[in-house]
């Protein structure tokens, strides 16, 4: 038998031996050899690829796996226990200053967002015409005295007469009522001069509290009248400064509990939005009536306000304080989160896991929130990327390898 294959020529039919050729077996059978310890050779290196790049996928997953996220200790400390409602900024005083007499306002003598010393001049009117009228009252004064030191001397001349019986006794009284007239008449000038000297006083224009100014209403050059609807100006106090608020009648008895104590009942004011401590001061009214529309009680509170956090018609919470919390639980308001099943925290376990946590809270300040229920001091929870996190997420406390922040926060809410 014969060992080689017949190959046709491309154009040639089989039928044609004068067209084909014929090629070895043994030559196919080498090619294959070779082919197949080509791929023996390669093998080893492309599955050291393949295992690489499946090994760092999975190291990329494992390492996404952990959630940064930073932390803070569950701490106890003495937390005061308040009610909050919101109001209003007040300022303590306010006066819109207004002209007392007519005339030409001469000089603006401030300026406008001015703080101002109460006595401060705010304002000149044209004073000639009550210089004028001042000056006519005192000369009248002058006259009227002139008269009745005449009718005096006559007085005491007619006195002098009647003893030697040298006039008549009507003589010697109607001198006498004459004297008593120009004496009323002096002092009815002394009046009208007293009266000129106010009305002068009265083209300088002076604040009476001490405050900060508002908008200019009026121009220099303008005519002015004291029946005026609207003013000059308005001064209002801003330090110290008030801040009215309300409070359901349901707390009522809880207030006026507190007050019954003998103790002046701190108010803390806060920020609307971000509850930030503005100022502390101390609570000056109770209403002496429940507002029967709205269910509600009007308080009020002052504050020392000299760093101005405080703003007349600011939107503000009040924080009245009506008792102290001996070693509450505490966490950072962040820690508290808001679900559909109501508030949690995540906690941090030993395996460091965030495992979500139900929790009942109680009152808040600024930076702590009291817990009554559901976390107890020791652990840690999650303040700042729930958002990121799952039930059972493995995460890593940045807090705790950046370092400082983190023993800075600790700190700062533990007691």
């Amino acid at each position: 038998m014969s060992n080689e294959i017949p190959v046709v020529a491309p154009g040639h039919s089989g039928n044609k031996p004068a067209s084909t050729q014929c090629v070895p077996r043994k030559v196919w059978g080498l090619v294959g050899v070779a082919a197949a310890l080509a791929l023996v050779v390669a093998w080893p290196h492309w599955h050291g690829q393949s295992a690489a790049s499946t090994g760092s996928a999975a190291a990329v997953k494992v390492g996404a796996a952990k959630v940064p996220v930073r932390t803070a200790l569950v701490t106890t400390q003495d937390m005061p226990l308040a009610v909050t409602g919101i109001g209003t900024v007040l300022p303590a005083a306010s006066v819109t200053i207004r002209t007392r007499v007519d005339g030409q306002l001469d000089q603006v003598a401030f300026k406008e967002g001015q703080d101002v010393k109460a006595g401060q001049v705010l304002a000149k009117l044209d004073a000639r015409t009550f210089q004028a009228q001042l000056q006519q009252a005192q000369a009248q004064k002058a006259k009227d005295e002139a008269l009745l030191t005449n009718a005096q001397t006559d007085l005491q001349r007619y006195n002098e007469l009647i003893r030697d019986e040298a006039t008549t006794r009507q003589t010697l009284e109607t001198q006498k009522s004459l004297v008593r007239q120009l004496q009323a008449t002096v002092q009815n000038d002394a009046a009208l001069v007293h009266y000129a000297q106010v009305q002068l006083g009265f083209t300088t224009i002076t604040s009476p509290i001490a405050g900060r100014v508002g908008a200019r209403l009026v121009d220099a050059g303008n005519i002015v009248h004291a029946a005026d609807t609207g003013g000059l100006l308005v001064v209002n106090q801003i330090d110290p400064i008030a801040l009215q608020f309300s409070l359901p009648q349901e707390q009522f008895q809880a207030v006026n509990r507190a007050i019954n104590t003998g103790q002046t009942l701190a108010v803390q004011a806060q920020d609307q939005s971000s509850r930030a401590l503005l100022a502390t001061g101390a609570l000056t009214l109770v209403n002496n009536q429940i507002d029967t529309t709205t269910g509600t009680i009007t308080l009020k509170a002052y504050f020392a306000n000299p760093e101005h956090k405080l703003w007349p018609g600011q939107t503000a919470l009040a924080r009245l304080v009506l008792d102290m919390a001996s070693q509450a639980v505490v966490v950072p308001n962040a820690a508290v989160q808001r679900g559909s099943n109501g508030l949690f925290a995540y906690v941090v376990d030993k395996d460091h896991r965030a495992q979500m946590q139900p929790l009942v809270a109680g009152d808040s300040d600024g930076e702590l929130t009291v817990i009554s229920q559901g976390l107890k001091p020791g652990q840690r929870v999650v303040t700042d990327g729930q958002y990121r996190l799952t039930p059972g997420a493995q995460v890593v406390d940045q807090v705790s390898s950046i370092g400082s922040t983190g023993s800075a926060a600790d700190k700062g809410h533990a007691s």
